[in-house]
């Protein structure tokens, strides 16, 4: 096989891993990565629908009130800033408590990040002695050939020894 193509060639294997090489390819989705947390966040593509809050009808010309509808709406008016004063509280609290998780989110993803980055180094320490091992074949080869030819000539001065000593006879 070319060093071409093991280094550019190849994807996935039958079996769904990775190959033995890598050759620069991805499976990051970017809809995944852009896809919102909830289906109810506010983003520009899900901006919400604008609705409000109107606790009475709107008043569209001048008109008089009595004294009983005037009681009346100053105890709802009581009732609804007391609700208002308990709501801010919330929202306050809601706020809150996104930051703290888009605090852990952010962390998160430093962590993961971190994680890959480190794995990487892993792997080059990895690579890198793959490719130290390899350049030692042929050390370890020169070796292994002198091992083979020190016995061989050894067994050739032997056989020639045992020869002189029995005259001749096997």
């Amino acid at each position: 096989m070319s060093l071409q193509l093991r280094l550019f060639g190849g994807s996935q294997t039958a079996a769904g891993k990775l190959p033995a090489t890598n050759d620069g390819n991805h499976v990051i989705d970017k809809s995944k990565v852009l896809a919102q947390t909830d289906a109810l966040v506010i983003t520009p593509n899900t901006p919400g629908n604008f609705s409000s809050i109107r606790s009475v009808p709107v008043v569209p010309d001048p008109r008089y009130f009595d004294s009983e509808q005037a009681d009346k709406l100053k105890e709802l008016a009581k009732e609804k800033t007391d609700g208002a004063r308990q709501s801010k509280r919330a929202y306050k609290a809601l706020t809150k408590i996104e930051a703290a998780d888009k605090i852990v989110h952010k962390e998160h993803r430093k962590y993961e990040g971190a994680v890959a980055a480190n794995e990487l180094g892993k792997k080059c320490a990895d690579a890198g002695l793959a490719k130290k091992l390899h350049n030692l074949r042929p050390g370890y080869a020169r070796l292994g050939l002198g091992i083979d030819k020190a016995d061989s000539n050894a067994r050739t001065r032997i056989d020639e020894i045992k020869a002189k000593l029995t005259g001749g006879e096997n």
